[in-house]
């Protein structure tokens, strides 16, 4: 169950209205690395979370909620970057400027579709997709979806940062940035009270893999080359389970795929 209040969760404010950062700010709710994205994931990640393990449950469920809030705050944060123009300019949309930037440079469906307000869509005006949703019911492999989640989020805030001078955008930047350097490291501690949770799953029986390959670095140069000597071509493996190695792919036989093609009629006779 949600509840909700009327305060935002950290204010937002926009001195200097730009359409055009307004269609970028959309990237953060409904792109691959928005806030939609995070939200549902934790959600739905937390919804497979047994009930022996309640605390892994109420972490992501809690930061589901939060991420929830920073949807509030990004759409606040399009809508006053659209809606900044003055009421006279307002009366003349034919000479609007921010109409105007925002059919030249920014996104028309803002306008058009949502009358100046955000969408669930990203920077290009794409619905948001679900399929951008990672919840595979393994813990410890969601934990890793979820650094990767956070990383690229960072990412993209870090970038809409540096793409906007306005005071008050920076200041709700400067808030998503941080929140974003703490998700990352919660989720790594989430990892660090896990036990043996590589490689994931790792409930699965490692004596039923092919022994010859499990630790080995594959290369797929044309030409034989020697061990450049790397983290991951030697020494242990980070699960203590194994040492790595360097190596070639083992096949070396072109497919017979002549019983295929007659079956497919691609024969012109």
């Amino acid at each position: 169950m949600f509840f909700h209040d009327e305060p935002l969760q950290y204010e937002v404010e926009v001195e200097e209205p730009d359409p055009y950062f307004a269609k970028m700010l959309q990237q953060a709710i409904g792109g691959a690395e928005g806030e939609m994205r995070v939200s549902l994931q934790y959600m739905f990640q937390a919804f497979a979370v047994p009930r022996e393990k309640s605390e892994y449950r109420e972490l992501l469920m809690e930061t589901a909620a939060e991420e929830l809030g920073h949807i509030e705050m990004l759409a606040t944060a399009v809508s006053k970057n659209l809606q900044g123009a003055r009421e006279e300019q307002i009366e003349e949309v034919r000479n609007d400027p921010v109409i105007s930037a925002m059919l030249e440079g920014g996104q028309p469906r803002q306008a058009l579709s949502a009358g100046l307000h955000a969408m669930p869509v990203d920077s290009n005006g794409t619905p948001f997709s679900g399929a951008m949703v990672v919840a595979s019911g393994n813990l410890a492999a969601d934990m890793y979806a979820n650094v990767m989640a956070e990383s690229t989020g960072r990412l993209l805030a870090t970038r809409l940062y540096e793409m906007t001078d306005d005071p008050g955008m920076n200041d709700m930047l400067e808030y998503l940035i941080a929140r974003d350097t703490m998700h990352q490291n919660q989720w790594h501690a989430a990892l660090e009270t896990m036990d043996d949770h590589r490689p994931v799953p790792a409930s699965f029986d490692q004596e039923k893999e092919n022994q010859d390959v499990n630790y080995q670095f594959m290369s797929t140069y044309k030409d034989d080359r020697e061990d450049p000597g790397r983290r991951w071509t030697q020494g242990a493996s980070p699960d203590g389970e194994g040492d790595f190695s360097f190596g070639y792919q083992p096949g070396n036989d072109s497919p017979d795929l002549d019983e295929m093609i007659d079956e497919m009629y691609n024969e012109p006779n």
